[in-house]
């Protein structure tokens, strides 16, 4: 499989200032992400950014790091400039790493380029895992997704769906679970991430705050590979940095 891995990475965030330049064990978090890329099959590892620190220190390391646009709201939008930028053709794939993703496996990645590799008829893919305890069902940071019988996604959403009428719970395990947590990693064709700018932007995206749900009001397909794993821990907060520092000892990578 032929594919490109972009990495998006904007030094601003709300939850977690300066979050790509927060130290991990000596190194930033960014540079964690990229070289965890880097040991996949992509042909080409892109780090987009808009920000001149970012950029500096990347190439000091000789990574690939274009600079973009500061107004783009979504790593997807950032993902299309680079596409544009770069002139890659119609049919290539590329991949949306995002970069507070540094522990992400590489199996993972190899799923959702599968998934679109042999799907033509979607616009993009991604992945999901079985939710197995009513606490995350009802976590708004735990984005759900429901699927067609083609495994394509019908809709995601923070809430917890599909809502179960008659045996609602809020703790516990559950058992036979139908539902699905979203992992945000996608799997795009070069001729769609063009033409994302120009797809009308969705109220449901800006209700959600969920950009995947633009291809899905403008009636673009996306496949859903499932993964058994539990997906790693992402960096959103200083908490979740703290708990990235123990990852990194537990797991043998320093």
């Amino acid at each position: 499989m032929n594919y490109n891995i972009v990495i998006p990475a904007r030094l601003k965030s709300t939850r977690l200032p300066n979050k790509m330049l927060r130290e991990l064990h000596g190194k930033p978090l960014i540079e964690w992400t990229w070289l965890a890329a880097i040991k996949s099959k992509a042909k080409n590892v892109i780090v987009a950014t808009d920000d001149q620190a970012i950029f500096d220190h990347l190439t000091s390391i000789d990574a690939k790091v274009v600079m973009t646009d500061t107004a783009h709201e979504s790593g997807t939008d950032r993902l299309s400039e680079v596409s544009r930028m770069l002139q890659f053709s119609a049919g290539e794939i590329i991949v949306n790493w995002q970069g507070d993703e540094p522990f992400l496996p590489i199996s993972f990645v190899d799923q959702v380029v599968l998934a679109l590799a042999e799907n033509s008829n979607v616009s993009m893919s991604t992945l999901a895992t079985p939710i197995n305890e009513w606490e995350e069902v009802q976590d708004p940071n735990a984005v759900k997704v429901v699927l067609n019988e083609e495994a394509e996604a019908l809709y995601f959403s923070r809430a917890p769906i599909p809502y179960q009428r008659e045996k609602m719970q809020h703790t516990g395990l559950i058992e036979n679970s139908p539902y699905l947590r979203h992992i945000g990693l996608y799997a795009y064709r070069a001729e769609f991430l063009n033409e994302y700018p120009h797809l009308t932007p969705s109220p449901l995206e800006e209700l959600e705050k969920l950009e995947q749900l633009r291809a899905l009001a403008n009636n673009r397909k996306i496949a859903v590979a499932i993964s058994t794993h539990t997906p790693p821990p992402g960096i959103d907060t200083l908490a979740d940095l703290q708990k990235a520092q123990a990852w990194i000892i537990n797991n043998g990578l320093i």
